[in-house]
């Protein structure tokens, strides 16, 4: 009977949540007290943590009691990864990828591209971009591919940004070329044209 007052109610938190919060919230205590170790409520408790109050810290404690809970449970990685990457926890996030790709049941394609999001907050781009290829090629369906495809867009872009700004903060020597300087001038004189 508790289990499935427990699925009635982690249901109902699932239908609710995001657009019904003070519902979606009630439901998942109601759920988490019929069973406290059910890896999808603590998981979307977690979630309601970081994303509607802010809580990482909250948040970290429910994704590490779904692990202590079932460390095989391949939903809670790729949530738990992007909470580590977007607090700076990199060493932990890439030890939780490490592990989470040692396991069979683990969809790869969505730890590849939390380990993509790593490498981009570490100003990696090109191994973000090959780990991001190799997500696509696991990949199994179309929507999934194309959301990769826009974050390869967005990847190349900062790799351009960051080329660029390199070239602007480029120390100036002394022995500038002339060409250089009529080029600033020929530049100069089009501007005001």
């Amino acid at each position: 009977m508790e289990n499935n007052l427990h699925n009635t109610y982690l249901l109902k938190a699932i239908q609710a949540y995001p657009y019904e919060l003070e519902k979606a919230y009630e439901a998942l205590n109601y759920a988490l007290s019929y069973n406290p170790e059910s890896v999808k409520a603590l998981c979307l408790m977690a979630k309601i943590q970081i994303e509607q109050f802010g809580n990482f810290n909250l948040a970290k404690a429910y994704y590490q009691e779904a692990l202590a809970c079932n460390v095989h449970d391949a939903d809670i990685y790729p949530d738990y990864i992007r909470l580590l990457v977007n607090n700076g926890n990199y060493e932990e996030a890439e030890k939780l990828i490490d592990f989470a790709l040692g396991f069979k049941g683990t969809k790869k394609a969505n730890i590849l591209l939390a380990q993509a999001s790593l490498l981009e907050a570490q100003n990696n781009y090109d191994k973000a971009e090959n780990v991001l290829q190799e997500a696509k090629i696991i990949a199994l369906n179309n929507e999934f591919i194309n959301y990769v495809n826009d974050v390869i867009s967005r990847i190349v872009l900062k790799r351009k940004l960051l080329n660029s700004s390199k070239q602007v903060n480029k120390p100036v020597t002394k022995n500038e070329p002339v060409e250089n300087k009529k080029s600033w001038f020929q530049n100069r004189l089009n501007n005001l044209l």
